[in-house]
């Protein structure tokens, strides 16, 4: 359960301690399960069918971890998106963040150093990264605030030098 889905049902009963894993170290506790069903199901349906339906549900719960986040911080602009970013993404050091811009209507920043890249390549399960991470970015914004809009082109996980988040308030 990520710290944004405190609210979240699966959430509910677990103790405080569990509550204050960072982002990082749920990625990392969650991929060696992922990545074991994923590849289950892909030796059922294929690879791409598999890798499909484990993105749609990350997304949909992405989606709801997004509302949840907006209602916690009692808004959804980009000043809290931005809190978001710094304080629970990038938290350990999970990434390195060059910010570009930052005003009520964007905020841009690119990413130069990405620890859940690596921790998904040591596990050597980078293929499925963007499935269990990079996916969740888009569905997340949308909870947040239906009006932003998330444009990247390029990720780490996917072999670029830098992931480029450009979020948009329409």
């Amino acid at each position: 359960m990520d710290r944004e889905n405190q609210h979240h049902p699966e959430g509910q009963g677990t103790d405080k301690q569990t509550l204050e894993i960072s982002h990082l170290k749920r990625r990392e506790i969650q991929a060696p399960i992922a990545a074991c069903l994923i590849k289950g199901f892909a030796r059922v349906m294929g690879q791409d069918k598999a890798v499909e339906v484990a993105t749609a549900a990350v997304q949909t719960d992405a989606m709801m971890a997004g509302k949840i986040m907006a209602e916690k911080y009692g808004g959804n602009t980009m000043k809290e998106l931005g809190h978001i970013v710094r304080e629970i993404w990038a938290e350990d050091d999970a990434m390195t963040i060059h910010v570009l811009e930052e005003t009520e209507q964007n905020l841009s920043f690119d990413v130069t150093r990405c620890r859940y890249a690596e921790l998904y390549e040591k596990a050597e399960m980078k293929e499925l990264g963007f499935c269990l991470s990079c996916c969740r970015d888009e569905p997340f914004t949308k909870g947040f605030n239906p009006r932003m809009k998330l444009l990247r082109t390029q990720t780490i996980m996917q072999g670029s030098s830098l992931c480029d988040f450009r979020f948009v308030l329409e």
